[in-house]
Order: C-alpha cells, then sequence, then structure tokens
C-alpha cells in the first residue's frame, strides 16, 4: 500500500524541535518519555537518537523500553511507524528486540501516545550508556562501543534556548538550531534578521546553510575554533528574541530582504 509522506511528523508534539533534533543531527543523546495513561504511564520508555545494531526498539532486562529515533522505516509518517514499534515493545518480553518490517497501516501516532510535556534531552559523550546497567557484562561489550564512540562528534544542548546544539567536528564549529515554526515562515524571519546583519552570533561566525528536517528549518553557523557552547548562550538567547519579533512581522520584504531571502532559499539542503 502507498502512503502519503507527512511532512511535518512530528508537529504537535511539545519537544518536536528537539525531537527532530535527535533524529537528524544529533550524534547520542536520550531523553525520557511518559506515555499517556491508556497506554501504561507507569512504564518507564528512553527515547534514543540510536541504538545498538540500529534497532529500532529494545526492551532492558529491567522492563525499560528503548525506543531509537535514527531508524529510517521510509514507510511515509515516522511518527506512525516508531508509535508501532512503541507499542510493540510494550507488549515484548525483556531482551527482546523489536522492529518493524511492514508498513503499520493506520494506527495511532506519537501525538496520541505520549503526554504533553517538554522533553529533558541529555546529550552523551558517546554510547557508553548502552552498557551503564550491564554490570560485569559490560566488560565484553565495551569494545564493540569503540568504533561508534569513535564517529561522535563533541555536542551540546544550549539552555538558552530549546534545540540549538553546538558540535565541534576539529576543523571548525556548528551551531544547529532546528525552528519549531513552519519552514517558509521561519525562512522569512531569518532573512528580515540576515538583510539587517542581526543573524550573526559571534565575531567570526557566519550562517552558511540550511537543513530542512522532517518538516522544519535548520540554520547552521560557522563558528570560529574555540568558542564553546558557553560563548553562545547570550547571543543565541538574544537572536531568538530578534527572531520573534521578525516572526510577528508581516509587511512585505523589501528589496534587500527578497534578496536575502533568495539567497537563504539556495542554501537550503533537504534532510529526508
Amino acid at each position: 500500500m502507498h502512503r502519503t509522506r507527512v511532512l511535518r511528523p512530528f508537529a504537535g508534539l511539545r519537544s518536536e524541535a528537539d525531537i527532530v533534533a535527535m533524529r537528524e543531527i544529533v550524534p547520542s543523546a536520550t531523553a525520557r518519555l511518559r506515555l499517556v495513561d491508556s497506554v501504561g504511564s507507569d512504564r518507564e520508555v528512553l527515547l534514543c537518537t540510536l541504538l545498538p545494531m540500529a534497532a529500532p526498539a529494545l526492551v532492558r532486562q529491567d522492563g525499560t523500553v528503548w525506543l531509537g529515533l535514527q531508524v529510517q522505516h521510509a514507510f511515509g509518517d515516522p511518527s506512525r511507524e516508531l508509535a508501532a514499534v512503541l507499542l510493540d515493545a510494550l507488549g515484548a518480553e525483556p531482551g527482546e528486540m523489536v522492529g518493524l518490517t511492514e508498513d503499520p497501516g493506520e494506527g495511532p501516532r506519537l501525538q496520541d501516545l505520549l503526554a504533553e510535556e517538554p522533553l529533558t534531552v541529555e546529550v552523551h559523550d558517546g554510547f557508553d550508556f548502552w552498557i551503564s546497567d550491564l554490570g560485569d557484562e559490560a566488560a565484553d561489550a565495551a569494545a564493540s562501543l569503540e568504533q561508534a564512540n569513535a564517529a561522535v562528534a563533541p555536542t551540546a544542548r544550549l539552555t538558552s534556548v530549546e534545540a540549538a546544539y553546538w558540535t565541534d567536528v576539529g576543523s571548525k564549529e556548528h551551531l544547529r538550531w532546528v525552528l519549531g515554526d513552519d519552514e517558509d515562515t521561519a525562512l522569512t524571519a531569518l532573512a528580515r534578521l540576515h538583510a539587517a546583519g542581526r543573524d550573526e552570533l559571534v565575531a567570526g561566525s557566519r550562517l552558511v546553510v540550511m537543513f530542512r528536517a522532517q518538516g522544519l528549518l535548520v540554520p547552521v553557523w560557522d563558528l570560529p575554533v574555540g568558542t564553546g557552547p558557553e560563548a553562545l548562550e547570550e547571543p543565541v538567547d538574544a537572536l531568538a528574541s530578534a527572531l520573534q519579533e521578525a516572526l510577528q512581522d508581516t509587511s512585505p520584504l523589501s528589496t534587500e530582504e527578497r534578496s536575502a531571502r533568495a539567497g537563504l532559499a539556495n542554501r537550503q539542503v533537504t534532510i529526508r
């Protein structure tokens, strides 16, 4: 059965932008999920960027369900796919790996299963959390983590705004900020700030590209080496205030702003 792709699958979730960030741009992070009472609010569920062997879900020995975000089922609606995996995992036995091999069809989505509250995202240096509860068995699994951990660039989530992540890729640093507004509206607002020269975060920083991910816009700034996440808190907070003002501005774009918007649009890269 062919299904239409949902352009903004996580719309309506309180932490939509952070979920998109964890799915698309953050290497290693976790967040506790609280389920609605009808599903089982007493069950422990941990949302993870990536699980061992890229598993969609794992049931730990203590019954905790780990749900992996960085899984490409490609049935058209990631929210429905993740919900189907989560429901199957809630009924699985400890030690089981749960996957999705066919289109789940119609049914509940994450929006139907999760309580309406913000996520507390914990960013990790690597994937050692995979084995943190294994005790003596951890030594046997530790070697398999080395390659996975080596691929993780240092990353930190800013505290001044939601869904903004600093990362150090060695030759440079970046800020990637998932904006929770409609793509076109966010692009127009950024164009107003860009035309006015108000989108610089720190001296030497530059807005270089914008990802389009799960229906949201993700502007990316290049940062001078040595910037670090702490130096970004105040300027990003100030930029967030300016962005909110720009989002409320419904006046026609000036010639300079139209040019800025066209230039920014040309830098867009779509992530599927």
